[in-house]
């Protein structure tokens, strides 16, 4: 399969080794949005920058080539590109997180949430580190996390470094050098805790499920998710 990484700083880099691992071949490798010939590549995995993130996934759908985005800070365009991608008959795929294991908890998450509903005693607090050079904050992950909590439970939204209230969901960003990403979610009350973590060791992770979802969308049509890839959920 040839891949096109737009993005190449140490996630591409990272995807590249996992792709070249896997039998694939690199085709193009940027860290521009200028115009490329995106046709050279059968999928592309785009972890750019969120400037950059929308004209590259239109640039794929519009030439019909599968894209795969794990760049956060853009989703005020996302609903255009799924549009976009309806109109053109295309393939794309969004995640906060690519990770297989974040996914995975990601679910957990999801049904922790649906149990805790009605105990009102238990108050929900978030906290997500990452390395020192992540331009978002909270991050994607986190916000998807707390987006399953509001989707399963009364909370209505989430504030970061917010106080703990009765509709909204406090969440702590902290930058901390060479971390890839800690997410926990906690539900406290006067009498015990209960609290679930997804740890990062590395990279190497979210690298290996960015390949894996691009092996999954070739040769289809339609806007899809992890949980479409991992047949969960």
């Amino acid at each position: 399969m040839k891949i096109a990484l737009l993005g190449y700083g140490r996630m591409g880099k990272e995807i590249e080794k996992i792709a070249l691992q896997r039998g694939h071949e690199i085709v193009i490798k940027t860290n521009s949005d200028a115009s490329i010939d995106i046709n050279l590549a059968d999928v592309a995995i785009d972890f750019s920058i969120p400037t950059s993130a929308y004209r590259n996934i239109s640039n794929c759908i519009n030439n019909k080539v599968p894209v795969i985005s794990g760049t956060t800070g853009w989703l005020e365009k996302y609903d255009e590109a799924v549009q976009l991608c309806t109109e053109k008959k295309g393939a794309f795929i969004y995640a906060s997180n690519f990770s297989l294991g974040v996914n995975i908890f990601f679910e957990l998450n999801n049904q922790l949430a649906k149990m805790m509903n009605n105990l009102g005693d238990y108050n929900i607090t978030m906290e997500e580190i990452h390395h020192t050079k992540k331009l978002d904050a909270p991050s994607g992950t986190a916000i998807t996390l707390a987006d399953g909590i509001i989707k399963n439970s009364s909370k209505s939204d989430w504030k970061l470094d917010g106080e703990i209230s009765e509709k909204s969901i406090p969440i702590i960003a902290k930058r901390i050098p060479d971390v890839p990403g800690t997410h926990t979610v906690d539900y406290s009350s006067e009498v015990d805790s209960i609290e679930i973590t997804h740890t990062a060791h590395s990279r190497k992770g979210f690298a290996l499920g960015a390949v894996v979802a691009a092996e999954w969308i070739r040769n289809k049509e339609g806007v899809f998710t992890m949980k479409d890839v991992l047949n969960i959920g």
